[in-house]
Order: C-alpha cells, then sequence, then structure tokens
C-alpha cells in the first residue's frame, strides 16, 4: 500500500511542476482589440490587433443568452459538469474515426477547443493529447464564465475576424446582444471551418453550414421543426459590414490607451450628440473651400467632460487625419475675455471704464481694429463686446504681458511663442500673437463658465465621476468671470441667428470669436446651458483662406452646436391635464381689429427649398392667414405681399433669416409677427 501511495504522491508532484514548468500561454488572450464606448455603452471605435485582426473581448452579459445556451448544447452539452475533457465525448469520436477509417469528430469541449485557439497545433492525435493537458490546466486557473469568455473571444469567423462580438458586427451590424435563430445558428458553425464557410465569399457554403446546425438543434431537441423551417427562410449575409467609427481621433486615441484584460474604455462622449456635429463639420467644411476643415470640441461645465470631439470635416478632406481639436493654433481675440477678467478683479478697470479705441503706439506695437477703423471714446463693455484691439492691449499693458502668462500657467495652459527661443510674445499676445491648444483655449472658457475655477477635461466616465468631488484651481474670482460672461451674452448674434435679447438667457451663448493673421484660423468659443462650446474653421496646413472670420466662418456653426445640444433626444410626452393657468381661466371675447394667425409671432418658419444663384427657391410656399375686417393688406418687411391669380397669398422668401411680417384691417389696424425663416434641403424625386 505504501509503494502505491508513494508513487501516486510523486506523479502529482511531477504534474504540479511540469504544469509550474510550462503553463498555457495566455498572449494571445490578453492581446485584443481595444474598444471606446460612449458613456451610454454605444459603439464608437475599435483598433485591431497585430497584423489587422478584429479580435474583440466577448461580453458574456451583452451576449444572447438563448445563443449562449444553444452553442453549449451543440457543441459540448456537458460543459458546465467535466473538467474539460468529456470522456464521453471522446469515446463516441474514437468510434466514429475507426467506423469511417480517419478523423471525422474530435471530441473537443469548448475547453479544449480554448487551448487549441490559444496555441495552434496541427490537427493530429499528439495535438489532441497536448489539448487534454492544456484543458485540465485551464480548468485548474480559471472559471467556467471566464473559459466561455475566452472561447468567444477566439474563435475564428472568416477573414481577420475573430470573436463573435467581432463576427456579429462584421456579418450583421450589430452587436450579439439579441440574434435570430438562424444568427445564432451561422455562428456556431462558422468557427468549425471559418475560411470554407465565409459567408462574404462563399454564402451557398455558409448557408448549408447553417442549416446543418439548424438540423442538429432539432434533433436534439433543442428548438422544434417548425423553428427549423423559418430560420432557414432567413436569408444570407454577402458583405460585411464597415465597423463603426464615430469620432475616429478621439475614440481612437482612447482606445489605443486601453491596456490589459479589459481593453474597452467607457468614455464620456455622447455617440448621438458626436454623429451629429460630425455631419454638421463636414457640411461647413465643405461649404468653406475644397482645402477647408473644421473641429468641434463639446464640454460639459460640471464635470469637465468632453460630450464631442470632432477632430476634423471627415477623413477624406485635406488634413482629415490631423485631430484639430489637439492641435495648436493661434487664438486670435479669444483671449480678451481674460484679460478683461484679470482687470476687473485687479481693480484696473470695470465694465463700465472708459477706454480709448484711438491710435495708439505701445514701445514699438501699433495694433489696429479688424475693420481698420477707430470708435473713440468707449466702455470696457462695448470694447470686449465689439472686440476692439486698442483698448484689449491697453489693459494687458497695464496687467503685464509676463503676468498674464503666469495666471494662465498656473492653471496649466501654456503659450507657445511663434519662434523657439524667443521669450517675449510682447502685447501682441492680446490679438492672438502666440499659439494654444485648442482644447487648453476651450479649458479656459470652462473656468470662465464655472465662476472662474480651472479643472482638467476628462475624456473617461471614471474621471468624471472624480471631477465632481475634485478641487480645482482658481484662475479668476468668481465676480470678475460673472461680467466676463454677462458682456459676451450681449455680443451680437451672426447673421441670421435671433437677436440676443429676444433669447432666453439660459439659451443665449457668451461667446467671442477670433481670427488669426492671414485668415488661418477662424474660432468661436462660447458657454451656454451648463456648456462650452468651441468651434474651430480653418485649413489644417495652416493656409490663408481670404475673408474668413471667426464671426463669418465659426459663429454660424457655433450657434448650430448649441441647437444641436438642446435638442430633444426624444419626442416629447404628451401633456396631461392640469389647471388652466391664471392668464387661461375664462375665455376671453376675440379682440377688435387685425390679429395674425400664421406665423406667430418669434415663431422659427421652416420652408423645403433648394438654393439656386444664393437664393432659396421654395418648393412649398407659405401661406399667412390673419383674422380681422376685410380687406386685408400683408407686408413682408415694408413690402407688399400680393395674392396670387387664384387670390390666395404665396409667400416665397429669399433667404433665411428675420423677417415682420404684418397686415393691416379695413378699418387702419396693424398687426405684426417677427419671425425667422429657415430652410430644409429639398430632395428631388423621381
Amino acid at each position: 500500500m505504501i509503494k502505491p501511495l508513494i508513487a501516486f504522491l510523486a506523479l502529482q508532484v511531477v504534474v504540479c511542476v511540469v504544469d509550474l514548468i510550462l503553463p498555457p500561454d495566455m498572449s494571445r488572450a490578453r492581446e485584443a482589440s481595444a474598444v471606446a464606448l460612449d458613456h451610454n455603452g454605444a459603439w464608437l471605435r475599435a483598433l485591431p490587433v497585430r497584423g489587422g485582426t478584429w479580435r474583440i473581448r466577448a461580453d458574456l452579459e451583452r451576449t444572447d443568452k438563448t445563443f449562449i445556451r444553444n452553442l453549449l448544447k451543440v457543441e459540448d452539452e456537458r460543459f458546465w459538469w467535466h473538467q474539460g475533457v468529456d470522456l464521453i465525448a471522446i469515446a463516441r469520436a474514437l468510434g466514429s474515426n475507426v467506423s469511417a477509417g480517419g478523423i471525422v469528430s474530435g471530441g473537443s469541449t469548448i475547453t479544449m477547443q480554448t487551448a487549441r485557439l490559444l496555441e495552434p497545433k496541427p490537427r493530429n492525435y499528439l495535438s489532441k493529447l497536448i489539448e487534454v493537458g492544456r484543458a485540465w490546466q485551464l480548468e485548474a486557473r480559471y472559471s467556467k464564465r471566464e473559459i466561455l469568455s475566452l472561447y468567444l473571444t477566439l474563435a475564428p469567423y472568416g477573414g481577420n475576424l475573430e470573436g463573435v462580438r467581432a463576427a456579429s458586427l462584421s456579418y450583421f451590424g450589430h452587436e450579439p446582444e439579441s440574434l435570430t435563430l438562424g444568427e445564432q445558428a451561422l455562428l456556431i458553425a462558422l468557427p468549425q471551418a471559418p475560411e470554407a464557410r465565409r459567408p462574404d465569399r462563399h454564402p451557398e457554403r455558409a448557408m448549408a453550414a447553417r442549416n446543418l446546425v439548424l438540423g442538429r438543434m432539432a434533433q436534439k431537441g433543442i428548438i422544434a421543426p417548425s423553428q427549423v423551417s423559418e430560420a432557414q427562410t432567413e436569408p444570407m449575409v454577402v458583405k460585411r459590414f464597415s465597423f463603426p467609427a464615430l469620432a475616429w481621433h478621439a475614440a481612437g486615441r482612447l482606445a489605443a490607451e486601453a491596456k490589459g484584460l479589459q481593453a474597452t474604455v467607457v468614455t464620456t462622449l455622447d455617440a448621438p450628440l458626436q454623429a451629429r456635429l460630425e455631419t454638421l463639420a463636414r457640411q461647413t467644411a465643405i461649404a468653406q473651400g475644397p482645402n477647408s476643415s473644421a473641429a468641434i470640441l463639446v464640454i460639459e461645465v460640471k464635470t469637465r467632460a468632453v460630450r464631442a470631439s470632432v477632430g476634423s470635416g471627415g477623413l477624406d478632406r485635406a488634413g482629415g487625419w490631423i485631430d484639430m481639436v489637439q492641435a495648436m493654433r493661434s487664438p486670435g481675440s479669444t483671449l480678451k475675455p481674460f484679460i478683461y477678467g484679470f482687470g476687473f478683479e485687479e481693480g484696473i478697470i470695470a465694465p463700465d471704464t472708459r477706454l480709448m479705441d484711438v491710435a495708439t503706439r505701445f514701445g514699438d506695437y501699433q495694433p489696429e481694429n479688424f475693420d481698420k477703423v477707430f470708435h473713440g471714446e468707449v466702455s470696457a463693455k462695448e470694447a470686449l463686446t465689439h472686440s476692439l484691439n486698442v483698448p484689449a492691449v491697453a489693459v494687458l499693458n497695464r496687467i503685464g504681458v509676463g503676468a498674464f502668462e503666469s495666471r494662465l500657467d498656473g492653471v496649466g495652459v501654456r503659450l507657445r511663442r511663434p519662434k523657439e527661443g524667443y521669450k517675449d510674445a510682447g502685447l501682441a499676445i492680446a490679438l492672438g500673437g502666440a499659439g494654444i491648444k485648442l482644447d487648453d483655449l476651450a479649458l479656459l472658457y470652462t473656468g470662465l463658465g464655472d465662476k472662474g475655477l480651472i479643472k482638467p477635461l476628462v475624456w473617461t466616465e471614471a474621471d468624471a465621476r472624480q471631477n465632481l468631488t475634485r478641487g480645482g484651481q482658481r484662475l479668476m474670482q468668481a465676480d470678475a468671470a460673472s461680467r466676463v460672461i454677462s458682456i459676451l451674452r450681449e455680443t451680437p448674434p451672426p447673421a441670421g441667428r435671433l437677436p440676443a435679447h429676444l433669447m432666453k438667457t439660459a439659451n443665449r451663448p457668451a461667446y467671442k470669436t477670433g481670427t488669426s493673421y492671414g485668415f488661418r484660423d477662424a474660432l468661436a468659443v462660447g458657454v451656454a446651458g451648463g456648456y462650452v462650446v468651441l468651434v474651430w474653421t480653418g485649413r489644417p496646413d495652416g493656409g490663408s483662406r481670404v475673408d474668413q472670420t471667426g464671426r463669418e466662418a465659426s459663429a454660424p456653426l457655433l450657434f448650430d452646436v448649441f441647437d444641436q445640444i438642446n435638442a430633444p433626444s426624444q419626442a416629447p410626452q404628451a401633456l396631461t391635464p392640469a389647471a388652466a393657468p391664471e392668464a387661461l381661466k375664462a375665455l376671453k371675447p376675440a379682440q377688435n381689429g387685425a390679429s395674425i394667425l400664421f406665423p406667430p409671432d418669434k415663431a422659427v418658419v421652416y420652408v423645403e427649398a433648394t438654393t439656386i444663384g444664393g437664393k432659396l427657391s421654395v418648393v412649398r410656399g407659405l401661406k399667412p392667414s390673419a383674422r380681422g375686417k376685410g380687406p386685408l393688406s400683408w407686408y413682408v418687411n415694408g413690402q407688399p405681399l400680393l395674392p396670387d391669380e387664384t387670390g390666395r397669398l404665396d409667400w416665397r422668401p429669399e433667404a433665411e433669416g428675420f423677417y415682420e411680417v404684418s397686415v393691416v384691417d379695413a378699418d387702419g389696424v396693424i398687426s405684426r409677427s417677427q419671425v425667422r425663416v429657415r430652410a430644409i434641403a429639398h430632395n428631388a424625386r423621381p
């Protein structure tokens, strides 16, 4: 009895030593495609592993439970009970192989197949023996769910696809969270002969393999015969979908930073908003010329979370591969608010301080206004609102260039000199004479929006949660920051936009534009509704664009971005019965005299139109209507609006923008509506 016991113990020791010396090679398991998700878990972008393989780590929690159950019943029905090797399945496979005179069945468990995927070897009996040993090692080291996850990550699905997520996204265009019965059968069949059964190259073979699996599922009682017939009618995929690639620059960078076994990073980006803004940026870049591009950055002030980051106007645009959000560019006049803010804080000026906008020389530097016109005596508020250069330089001169730069440097924002080693950028800093990273410029404006407090921008949800409790650095005092925001909120809006005094305060952007020397950069940065938006348009190569200013080329896009941020993510809920407001307690008699019914005052009216020769060609005209003593006379911007030959009004605006519509009744009573017209592109139909 002693000798057998010693022999058994010696064998155990040998097995343990071999297991320690020759552990399973997990290098392929550790290398997976890094994936960037938005803050709600929506797919943004993934990066392939070496060799261009898409190996996306499986997530059992987000994989169809029915698919997992059917996979195990077909491939390894005793998976949850065996220790890596199913002796019953191996005995049955041996019998089948002897009868057939060759290998027709392997009897491999999911664990054994995982071992083979980790260390691929020629398929023979020696390799099978090694797989058995490796399967025992895996079972000793990992749980059943971990082994199943490894298999669903490494399983080949044809071409450069590995893993069920990569296969489902590429063949079906969606994550494997919910799979049809036909899709499940195809995903079960493909790993056994991935190249021979590739549906994009061999759809007939793929269909035959899928139907064979469906038949096996029916034989095992997994599904009913009627389900087989229904699943077999599902069309076979014949091409691969492209992987989603939203936020190409930012998501790619964040995915590349994801390391380790958990190669998925949950970013702060919002996929629906990102998609809308990428479309806007592309449309803007195309409209501004063949070499133009655009960049957009949206930051939530409360957490400093970056909710959208559009690095260019498209990868097919000139310089489209460059992430302009993180590029070093001239800020133009966008640093002026901080010059005035520091001046307010230090008691050098107040919003009503009178400043001289006249030709002035500061040493050897003599700035001019953009329009070459001086305005004489102006208030500090007026100087900032209208972006006058001389007053800003005068205030910076009092603050001191070195002091100004030091305050920015103290919160982590460094201005770059135009030349290496050039120590003094001088007062030209006020007008964009030193470079700044665009995301750093956005960071400064988040400080304005948060009462002068600076916190770092964050790109992951984990960091955003930390930012809620993280202390910040003081850029300027809260009252100074509030004064700057109040002044910037009075900046005239771009052409065609609702005047500031008609907008709700929460939706009225406090914004500043900037144009660099030679029209190389056109910038607009704004704060509204708890968000900071930065917009850049220009040429990535730094080339000049004639007359493309921040106000004309970027401010309209800035306002469009704020519109997209405030756009509801879903249809508004239906109104529920409630007590009438005081003004509607009783129905009052109709007022005497003219009263416009359509278009109502302060309304935005949309027209379907095409643009021809710079003018709108409206598909269906607007039909103004009013009550009042007839005949009624209509006017648009003071010009008569005459009825057509049928006697009906048909107003066809020639341009987007603001209009005054008025009607005069027979008694001379006038009713007016101030409306804004916006165009919707007309899609011609055959």
